[in-house]
């Protein structure tokens, strides 16, 4: 029997390289899959890959910042089973705090925060209005500061985010809506080919872990599937580690 077999999920961000994963992941395990993005193209790879697959895939063009679109999509849509934020926020790295503008510092904070506050609190109302629960997704958790590298308002972003999770998941907790965030130590597959430093970049993210291998596409899908599904039912309020031991609990 597949995981999600009868389930209706929404990907916000399906067009990304997490979000395809994660979306390709849900398909296979039987899940009806909405394909939420800024750009039709991405979108569109996705639905095919699934639909090649057998399994069931619907896009929609919806900005995950804009809380019209959101609700409507949501509207739209019905019954909502799961959704998972995979949209990627926007940052400025490199630049030391003390260098950074105040726009910059908080762009990616704002557009964490208001992304899954829209994203989650639509699909939380259909969830709760449905009688059934439901599970949400975010990706990123919390981490260390970096000492070698400045990344501006990202990490406190990821942290805004973690926080969003614990009030949402203690409020639809009652109603059966579990909250849940993926955390990864870094996926090598995401660093795109043409970057000058990926080699050692991806040498010294395998380094972190415990197992000398990094998590992949494949293994956060599995695990999203995973959680998302009546097996993990009592998994809430809670960080999924699939960092390979880069991020020690």
């Amino acid at each position: 029997m597949q995981l999600l077999e009868g389930k209706t999920a929404v990907i916000y961000g399906a067009g990304g390289a997490i979000g395809g994963a994660v979306a390709r992941a849900f398909a296979r395990e039987g899940a009806h899959v909405h394909l939420a993005g800024r750009t039709p193209a991405s979108l569109e790879v996705v639905a095919r890959d699934i639909g090649s697959a057998g399994g069931r895939a619907s896009v929609a063009v919806v900005d995950a910042l804009d809380a019209e679109a959101v609700e409507a999509h949501a509207v739209a849509v019905g019954d909502i089973d799961i959704a998972f934020n995979a949209i990627s926020v926007g940052d400025v790295q490199g630049t030391p705090l003390v260098d950074m503008s105040v726009d910059d510092f908080l762009a990616p904070i704002v557009a964490a925060a208001r992304s899954n506050f829209l994203t989650w609190t639509a699909a939380a109302r259909r969830m709760i209005a449905g009688g059934r629960g439901g599970v949400i997704l975010c990706f990123g958790g919390g981490g260390n500061p970096l000492r070698d590298y400045s990344i501006g308002g990202f990490q406190i972003a990821l942290q805004a985010v973690e926080a969003l999770r614990r009030q949402l998941s203690t409020e639809a907790g009652k109603h059966g809506v579990r909250v849940v965030t993926l955390r990864t130590g870094g996926i090598p597959e995401t660093i795109p080919s043409g970057f000058s430093g990926r080699e050692a970049l991806v040498s010294s993210l395998e380094a972190m872990t415990l197992t000398g291998r990094c998590a992949t596409l494949a293994d956060v899908g599995n695990v999203a599937a995973f959680v998302a599904s009546d097996l993990a039912r009592t998994m809430t309020g809670a960080t999924v580690n699939i960092s390979a031991g880069a991020l020690l609990d």
